[in-house]
């Protein structure tokens, strides 16, 4: 990309936050042939506040908005999310996370973030998860931040198939497809309201 002059700059940045406000100084830096303190300054300006703040500002508008799941059951920060249709989640590692030595992210952690996000993706006001396809493409090191993305793809009933894929940067670190069953108890609460209502009668 040709060097920007300042003005245009900040423009295409604030443009490029608002698409994915997930993108690091880092990865800002490089999009526009500058340094991470020229992004940092340019931040100011526009009064755009840090990669943490801005997580955190999305997950306290989308976390209201979950039925199924309550903010304390999230495994990472859900910073968008269109009930039904999609979301996501930021992780970020550390080594209490890792195995002792050699500070890879155990895979439990990796697959709950993903789980969870599935279950927060659909429509009803409780769900499970009836079923797991999960395939992990790549290891991740304590302190990496994970982005993970959910996409229903199919609905039959309350019978829910959710995508999700998260990466490390450009890296898909874990891909897998849940099956998740809402409001599963019903159909038993409903036996159960019948049953008693036969002895009553």
């Amino acid at each position: 990309m040709a060097r920007l002059n300042r003005v245009e700059r900040q423009r295409k940045l604030a443009e490029a936050l608002r698409e994915d406000p997930l993108q690091t100084d880092e990865d800002l830096a490089q999009r526009f042939g500058v340094s991470v303190p020229t992004i940092r300054l340019d931040r100011l300006h526009l009064g755009i506040p840090e990669l943490r703040l801005r997580s955190e500002g999305l997950a306290r508008l989308s976390v209201v908005h979950t039925r199924t799941l309550k903010r304390q059951d999230m495994i990472g920060d859900l910073v968008d999310l269109v009930i039904g249709q999609s979301g996501r989640s930021l992780l970020t590692t550390d080594e209490s996370m890792a195995f002792a030595g050699s500070g890879v992210v155990q895979s439990h952690f990796i697959f709950a973030q993903a789980d969870s996000l599935a279950l927060a993706v659909v429509d009803g006001d409780s769900a499970v998860t009836g079923l797991a396809n999960a395939k992990f493409k790549h290891v991740v090191e304590a302190g990496q931040q994970i982005v993970a993305g959910a996409e229903v793809i199919r609905r039959r009933g309350n019978r829910w198939v959710v995508l999700v894929i998260s990466r490390v940067g450009d890296t898909t670190v874990f891909r897998g497809k849940f099956v998740v069953l809402t409001d599963p108890f019903d159909g038993h609460r409903h036996a159960e309201r019948d049953r008693k209502e036969g002895a009553l009668s």
